[in-house]
């Protein structure tokens, strides 16, 4: 969309208004303490959810009433219910009084998450982010019913349409998630976040996630698709963030510990403290796992320990401090081909190969309360953290290791930023309108290294120049970046049931590399008959606008038609174009990529016992990085990582869940919820320099995706059952079918997975049990083109678990 006619659009559409008079209501949510109280929901008895509380326990909205039927409500307080006179409801005064183990059993209050206000979506405006018009999605955790202990990434995603998820290991230690085409690897393609601040390795060179944070510590998962391009980056895929858990706000001291144990050698240990004193609260936990892994050569040790401080100075102001430690080391069993998964699924041929994780976070978090109409946050983030790769890597994955010397990949992560942002309620032609405006900055330095490791079998990490000197793969990168971001959004009432939410971000980017690679070839008597050395430095500068528009009407409160159009952007990586890959080569002309994504769709409720959100999407891709087979200059056939072509993916995605309890059962004590999850995707290559390619299917795409579960429950017994299957799949742009000879590229063929999982909670006591992959079907859903392969990595099979909690 140009400029001009961006701007035309928006001239338009803010010239239509309508003269109905609007009352305002407003007023403070506080607990029995006086404490504000936050994400409290305000609902109109007739239409649902109106407004939430901010932090501070303020919320407002407008209404053409004269008198109006509220309910307060949150899980862990009494619903209070008050009939109003608009005429005379601003600056209210609320007090909610909290639920005890006597007046609901945990289990019940999830019965009334599930059947009174099954939320499955971000509310228009939550403290200074703008979510209207978007396609959002909620995943709340405590609900999912999922092997908590173990990450289950297919569990924990199972109402968010049309994800692609690679199931590597059966510990949860990286997720990997994608959609609409978009590779899933280490969630790449998506900007991820916890709490608000990135997490990922270096947002535009890396993006790439090696910390995930245990489910066990979580609350809920924010997903938003393309459209998050304007307020969180760039990418394709939008946002995840990981919305931790919050300090207990009834007592000083509440801890929690839960005890996982299952197939393989699987043992898991989650501890958690939290509380509040005053203005000073609190919550912490520490995370342990350890596990032999479902294949040979698979064991792994992981620890994990998070802080989150806050202190109240007044009712407009907190400040907040977080600290996350991760450090794991896990052996790799490497990947198969083809041949060697039909096979035996579960095997492995490789003894030497590790990965190291060590990744610290810090975050600091001001939010300030200027007005009852405008709030202010400043985050302040950082990152040091390293990843290290060691192993045999040859492109014959059948072929048995050598036991010399092993190749070492070390990346070194160090950066620092900060995000700002402003969102103020104000009138624009009379009618209610919030804006939102913001700044980033983001500056990383980072390091990678490419060279001899030990010719051992143990996880040494130290390169071994003086052994090996005339090992062939030999570079050196220092990655200096800088991203500075100015963004927008601007939510407009054109009445009470629609409004537009045009947006904008101008992005400066400065992508650096500087260092060296080295090729060395030796002879069959390991005489040097080549050895160069090239210095490669280049650095890639850029700015530029993306522009967005988004649209909701809402007719009720239970049901919206909501649409938006974001442009997108991708840097190439500094894996893109310096690793030395045997399973690929790099074209010399890779570039960044651009497009847009385009979302319409509807959602909502129907009386509290249908939830439904169905949506179509377009995502225009130009210039996609991937993979093609090419004839060299020797007349050889390689798989030449590079820019395709332009491409376009569209399809439909909908998730639709039942409340059969209240349709059939009609008893307070019984849960019983059916949902279906299926989206259907296609896609095609439109233009491509690379021969074959115009017309094929883009990868990373099964046409259907189908999930669907049924949760039963009685008082304090749960039970969940959830069926997954997806079609087949290409993995590079020529559409392979028969793999090569590195397991790389070829299709993906189409599986089907079921899970079963059962809790019970008997006053402290929670026990959980279930079974993943109860089918035991040997399947995968990856092939790795670099660690933990390459080749393809198979999926876990048939796996049981138990976990048991205590709360003190």
């Amino acid at each position: 969309m140009k400029l001009k006619d961006f701007n035309l659009l928006l001239l338009v559409t803010l010239s239509a208004f309508s003269m109905m008079a609007q009352q305002k209501i407003s007023g403070t949510i506080i607990n029995h303490k006086g404490e504000a109280l936050s994400n409290i929901g305000v609902y109109d008895s007739a239409k649902g959810l109106i407004t939430m509380s901010d932090p501070n326990g303020f919320f407002s909205f407008t209404t053409e009433k004269e008198t109006l039927k509220l309910t307060f409500f949150d899980y862990e307080y009494e619903v209070l219910e008050q009939t109003i006179n608009t005429a005379d409801a601003e600056n209210l005064s609320i007090k909610l009084f909290p639920l005890t183990e006597t007046t609901l059993s945990e289990v019940e209050i999830t019965v009334r998450k599930a059947k009174l206000f099954s939320l499955n979506r971000l509310a228009d405006v939550e403290e200074t982010a703008i979510y209207a018009g978007k396609k959002t999605e909620v995943v709340l955790v405590d609900q999912s019913m999922a092997n908590l202990g173990a990450n289950n990434a297919r569990q924990l995603y199972s109402q968010v349409a049309g994800l692609n998820i690679y199931q590597n290991d059966d510990a949860g230690l990286q997720l990997n998630i994608g959609g609409r085409g978009l590779d899933p690897n280490r969630t790449a393609n998506f900007n991820t976040r916890q709490n608000g601040y990135d997490i990922s390795a270096d947002v535009l060179g890396y993006p790439e996630s090696y910390y995930t944070p245990t489910a066990e510590a979580l609350q809920e998962i924010q997903i938003v698709r393309g459209a998050a391009s304007l307020q969180y980056g760039t990418q394709f895929g939008g946002l995840v963030n990981f919305k931790m858990k919050t300090p207990n706000t009834q007592k000083p001291l509440e801890i929690i510990t839960r005890n996982t144990v299952g197939s393989n050698g699987l043992y898991t240990n989650f501890t958690s403290a939290s509380g509040t004193k005053g203005k000073f609260s609190y919550y912490t936990f520490f995370n342990y796992k350890k596990g032999d892994g479902f294949r040979d050569n698979s064991n792994f040790e992981s620890k994990n320990f998070y802080a989150h401080l806050g202190y109240q100075f007044n009712d407009k102001t907190k400040l907040k401090g977080e600290v996350t430690y991760l450090r794991y080391l896990a052996k790799q069993a490497g990947g198969l081909n083809d041949d060697m998964f039909e096979d035996d699924p579960y095997q492995s041929n490789r003894e030497r190969n590790w990965f190291q994780v060590d990744w610290l976070l810090y975050n600091l978090k001001l939010s300030h309360q200027f007005s009852e109409n405008t709030n202010f946050t400043f985050n302040a983030f950082g990152l040091n953290a390293s990843r290290n790769a060691l192993g045999y890597r040859s492109n014959r994955v059948d072929q048995g290791d050598s036991n010399g010397v092993r190749d070492l990949i070390k990346g070194e992560f160090d950066n620092i930023g900060f995000e700002t942002r402003v969102l103020t309620n104000y009138n624009l032609f009379n009618k209610k309108a919030i804006g939102l405006l913001g700044a980033k900055f983001y500056k990383a330095e980072n390091t990678s290294e490419q060279g001899p490791g030990s010719d051992g079998f143990d996880p040494n990490f130290d390169f071994q120049y003086e052994t090996f000197p005339n090992y062939s793969n030999q570079s050196s990168y220092t990655y200096p970046n800088l991203n500075l971001a100015i963004f927008g959004e601007n939510i407009v009432y054109l009445n009470d049931k629609l409004s537009i939410t045009p947006g904008f971000r101008f992005e400066y980017i400065n992508t650096q590399s500087d260092g060296f690679y080295r090729e060395i070839n030796t002879d069959g008597a390991g005489n040097v008959i080549l050895n160069e050395y090239t210095e490669d430095d280049l650095t890639r500068e850029r700015s530029f606008v993306l522009l967005g528009l988004g649209a909701s009407y809402k007719p009720s409160n239970t049901f919206e038609v909501y649409g938006n159009l974001s442009q997108n952007y991708r840097s190439v990586t500094f894996s893109d174009i310096s690793i030395n890959n045997p399973a690929f080569i790099i074209s010399p002309d890779i570039d960044d990529e651009s497009g847009f994504t385009l979302d319409a769709g509807i959602r909502g409720k129907l009386s509290n016992k249908v939830s439904f959100d169905v949506s179509a999407f377009s995502l225009f891709y130009n210039d996609r990085i991937g993979l093609v087979q090419r004839v060299i200059e020797d007349t050889s056939i390689k798989t030449e990582r590079g820019n395709v072509g332009d491409a376009m993916m569209y399809g439909i995605e909908s998730l639709v869940e039942f409340n059969l309890e209240s349709l059939l059962l009609k008893n307070e004590d019984y849960i019983f919820n059916y949902y279906v999850n299926f989206s259907y995707v296609d896609s095609e290559y439109t233009r491509s320099n690379a021969i074959g390619v115009v017309g094929n299917k883009v990868e990373f795409i099964p046409n259907y995706n189908f999930k669907t579960g049924v949760r039963l429950g009685y008082k304090d017994f749960l039970s969940n059952i959830q069926y997954t299957y997806l079609s087949s799949q290409f993995t590079d742009a020529t559409n392979s079918v028969d793999g090569n000879l590195s397991g790389v590229v070829g299709q993906i063929p189409a599986y089907d997975v079921l899970d079963v999982s059962l809790s019970y909670k008997y006053k402290q006591f929670k026990l959980e049990a279930g079974v993943n992959n109860v089918l035991d079907n040997a399947y995968y859903t990856r092939r790795a083109t670099g660690y933990p392969g390459p080749g393809i990595i198979p999926s876990a099979n048939r796996n049981f678990y138990t976990t048991l909690e205590v709360k003190f």
